[in-house]
């Protein structure tokens, strides 16, 4: 990595001084005007009305979850900016490797809410999202995507295609052995990858603290010779000037990049966690101040930009999400023979006598009716 050829935010952030990007504060107001990207009003308006969509969307979900209609789920509540900042770089060409906290960039790249419902259902057709290209499905297992994501950027730079790979990992991800592994690769092979840290704080109940002793995440990078960059996460226009810098700097053949988001993880990390266990109500309120939807609605309001009926938005927007539940959860497409035929691929014995028994139990069942 040559640093006079690091684009200036890359070399004025160096993640070694343990400066963060950062547009706007807290109130909306801006507070580094030479580094205001350049948006229309248009997309401003959008870029809210896509976070609050997703908003609604991750407060349904956790209700549904609650009421009992759908198994865990893990809440993107707080990390909406990032994840539409980088929906709104990542090109239909381009590639999103997941993990299982970006509900907003999902959307953004054309996956339904009803997929992600039947993901969440068990189904597995939630995870093939057939209308859509180039997304992979939800990865569960920590740190695997980077491999995904690092072979993929290598593929796409050998058969030099105009693509570019969009991952993430979470801030506990980053003691994986995969993290390292993907980075190392990305790095030797200079593949055009955007790495993504969404840093919320915690490894479940594992602060970051207790996870490196670097002084941030973003830092990370320096050992495996990419460019790296610590960005306040819940500052929608910082995060967008690093994705559109990160994506043009990968798609000119000049190699990865390791984005820190440091953001806040609202909710629970799965619904099966309770977080008041681990962190206390002063430190939620104190990151609440850093909303990223209160923040882009103040700068809009100051701008004079403000013409949202938030009200008929968020009515439309629960109807819209309800009926795509709705439709996830009476969905009976799901074949029962693919729980056993696609775990190998010769089926071995012990699962065939399993298969055997199950279907007994549904003849069984089926002739009490």
């Amino acid at each position: 990595m040559i640093q006079n050829d690091l684009p200036a935010i890359f070399r004025d952030f160096n993640p070694i001084e343990d400066k963060m990007l950062q547009v706007i504060d807290n109130e909306g107001n801006v507070v580094n005007k030479k580094l205001m990207p350049v948006l229309d009003d248009e997309t401003v308006i959008e870029a809210y009305k896509q976070m609050l969509y997703e908003r609604i969307a991750d407060e349904m979900a956790v209700s549904y979850q609650r009421q009992g209609r759908m198994y865990t789920y893990t809440p993107n509540i707080g990390q909406e900016a990032i994840h539409i900042a980088a929906g709104m770089n990542i090109r239909e060409e381009d590639w999103l490797v997941p993990a299982f906290r970006e509900m907003g960039t999902l959307l953004a790249k054309g996956v339904t809410m009803k997929e992600m419902f039947l993901f969440y259902l068990g189904n597995e057709h939630g995870g093939s999202f057939k209308n859509v290209r180039h997304v992979l499905p939800i990865a569960i297992s920590i740190g695997t995507q980077f491999h995904h994501a690092t072979g993929i950027g290598y593929s796409v730079k050998y058969q030099k295609k105009d693509e570019v790979v969009y991952t993430f990992i979470g801030d506990g991800g980053t003691s994986e052995g995969d993290f390292s592994e993907g980075l190392n690769f990305a790095g030797v092979w200079q593949v055009p990858v955007v790495f993504t840290i969404q840093n919320n704080q915690y490894a479940i109940s594992v602060p970051v603290k207790l996870q490196t002793n670097s002084i941030n995440l973003a830092v990370k990078s320096v050992a495996f010779g990419i460019p790296g960059i610590k960005v306040d996460g819940n500052d929608f226009f910082a995060m967008y000037l690093a994705y559109k810098t990160a994506s043009e700097y990968a798609r000119a053949g000049k190699g990865a990049v390791l984005i820190e988001a440091f953001t806040y993880r609202r909710g629970a990390h799965t619904t099966s966690d309770d977080p008041s266990k681990y962190r206390g109500k002063d430190e939620e309120t104190r990151w609440g101040l850093t909303d990223p939807l209160i923040r882009l609605q103040r700068y809009m309001q100051s701008k004079g930009i403000w013409n949202i009926d938030e009200e008929k938005l968020i009515s439309a927007y629960k109807s819209e999400i309800d009926a795509q539940f709705v439709e996830a959860e009476n969905n009976k497409s799901y074949p029962w023979e693919d729980i056993f035929g696609h775990m190998y691929t010769d089926m071995p014995d012990e699962l065939k006598r399993q298969k055997m028994e199950y279907e007994q139990f549904l003849s069984w069942k089926e002739n009490r009716r």
